[in-house]
């Protein structure tokens, strides 16, 4: 191809590289005397390959921004099927894996108002990573492949359930082949602003489906846990656009860029971009993810206290301080202080007290829930009610234990609702769901109606809700709630919830999001 003309004017200079259904090649244009590139269509892609290639760049082209690599033409020749597209100098933006807080912020709002600007023309990028992103000589990006871009309204090509895009930056609605909106890119630049700002991915595995599953289902790592010097409020602003749930998400890319500005306002300007050099374009582990570091180095947990109890708080906070694995952010005797503190410091795990004059802990988990989803909370506390400790599950807590539990037990629950499980510890899990739990229970496992039925008892609901919510007969709830019980063993329908949340039949993730 080298040397060749095609359309008699696109004189093709240097081969650029290859990717999965096209080749790229730098040309010049010899009618208007410029540099462009062309895509060259693999001629034994599919036909619905084929299709997608000239139905998304006609959408594609529809796009000028200075931020967003723009397209001339898409033309035929022969069996050459090719785009000419403009040709951009610079430094893919994996030179900048890892960078400053700054850069991040820099980059990281030009990529996001560029995606606005698609949007705004109804077009979703779907495949937004490093690889598609160049840096320029004066620090302007440009979003490069907008080979998966597709209207809003188009009708993919594709067959039914396909997922399209690069697994390790897909949202998991993507994941999942479910409709898409402008926040599954979101979320995809999510996972590129995590990458620059720790060296890793969130999520890594050896074959896709377990990729896919870790998208979909596992929270990621706190990138201050892997770069201890990253300002809080970008911490913040990286795990809110990787939000599982996109309604959690920023709900545009613009209140992700002025997110983003805000989290780090003495971001350098364009110009004061440096253009990485063989010393600053270092990668830190390239393939590994953020949950793989985390087996090596475990920083230190950042805990909050809440208790109205003054010696019992000290004592907590003299006992996690002596061990290096944890560090006490702040200490609060209330419920309003507590509150202000998660939001100010966005702690790993938040120890509460329900039980506080003014505002207690249930007053205040769901504002914590809201306004910051990923503080872990651990309630600690004398009420060993069944109903109690559904209430606080219900209401955003993430594990429950009493204030007779020992010591080790203590440290166990927080590191395990540190790495996402739900915590009964055996103060709940042996004295109340234990005692609760019949010996007859079979364990065999529940049919996805006893399953929604349990989700909704969880959620606080009693039968009449739970058939009108769930469209079923009430004599039908009742007697799945009935088989439930007898399969689990559980005396009550509390118990039952319980048992189901602890032996994962259904989650935490289920309960918070009703």
């Amino acid at each position: 191809m080298i040397g060749r003309k095609l359309h008699n004017r696109y004189q093709i200079q240097e081969h650029l590289g290859d990717g999965s259904t096209a080749t790229v090649y730098k040309a010049v244009d010899t009618r208007l005397g410029r540099q462009v590139a062309l895509k060259v269509l693999l001629p034994h892609v599919r036909e619905a390959t084929r299709k997608r290639f000239f139905q998304e760049a006609s959408a594609a082209a529809q796009l000028n921004h200075p931020n967003i690599m723009a397209i001339y033409d898409i033309a035929e020749e022969n069996d050459l099927n090719f785009l000419v597209v403009e040709y951009v100098e610079g430094f893919p933006l994996s030179h900048y894996v890892p960078t400053s807080a700054e850069v991040v912020v820099q980059l990281g709002a030009q990529i996001a108002l560029a995606l606005q600007y698609a949007h705004s023309r109804s077009v979703i990028h779907r495949d937004i990573k490093p690889a598609n992103i160049k840096v320029t000589q004066d620090g302007q990006i440009k979003i490069m492949d907008l080979g998966l871009a597709l209207p809003k309204q188009a009708t993919r090509v594709t067959a039914d359930g396909m997922v399209i895009g690069t697994p390790a930056y897909l949202s998991p609605e993507q994941a999942q082949g479910l409709t898409l909106d402008n926040r599954t890119d979101i979320y995809s630049l999510g996972v590129v602003l995590y990458e620059m700002a720790t060296g890793h991915l969130p999520f890594d595995a050896d074959e896709i489906p377990a990729l896919l599953l870790q998208q979909v289902k596992q929270p990621p790592p706190p990138p201050r846990l892997i770069a201890p010097d990253m300002p809080v409020e970008l911490e913040r602003v990286i795990l809110k656009a990787l939000e599982k749930n996109p309604a959690r998400r920023f709900q545009s890319c613009e209140a992700l860029a002025n997110a983003l500005k805000n989290a780090v306002p003495n971001a350098p300007t364009e110009e004061a971009i440096a253009p990485p050099t063989p010393d600053t374009a270092t990668y830190i582990r390239p393939t590994e993810s953020g949950q793989a570091l985390l087996q090596r180095r475990k920083p230190a947990i950042r805990v909050l206290l809440a208790d109205d109890h003054t010696i019992l708080r000290r004592t907590l906070a003299s006992f996690l301080e002596s061990h290096d694995e944890y560090v006490v952010v702040g200490e609060a005797p209330e419920g309003e202080t507590a509150l202000k503190q998660t939001l100010a410091t966005l702690p790993d795990v938040l120890l509460l007290d329900l039980n506080m004059p003014g505002k207690g802990g249930l007053d205040i988990l769901p504002s914590v829930r809201a306004e910051a989803p990923n503080v872990k909370v651990l309630v600690l506390t004398g009420r060993e009610e069944e109903w109690y400790i559904m209430r606080a599950l219900r209401a955003g807590a993430h594990g429950y234990i009493l204030k007779s539990a020992d010591e080790n037990e203590l440290l166990d629950s927080i590191q395990k609702v540190t790495q996402g499980q739900l915590v009964l510890g055996q103060g709940v899990a042996e004295r109340i769901v234990g005692g609760l739990i019949g010996s007859g229970g079979s364990q065999s496992k529940i049919s996805e109606q006893e399953r929604q039925v349990l989700l909704q008892v969880a959620a606080g609901l009693e039968n009449a809700d739970i058939a009108r919510v769930l469209q079923l007969p009430l004599p039908t709830v009742i007697e799945s709630l009935a088989q439930a019980m007898n399969k689990l063993g559980a005396k009550d329908r509390n118990a039952a919830a319980l048992h189901a949340l602890r032996e994962g039949f259904i989650s935490l993730e289920e309960l918070h999001d009703l």
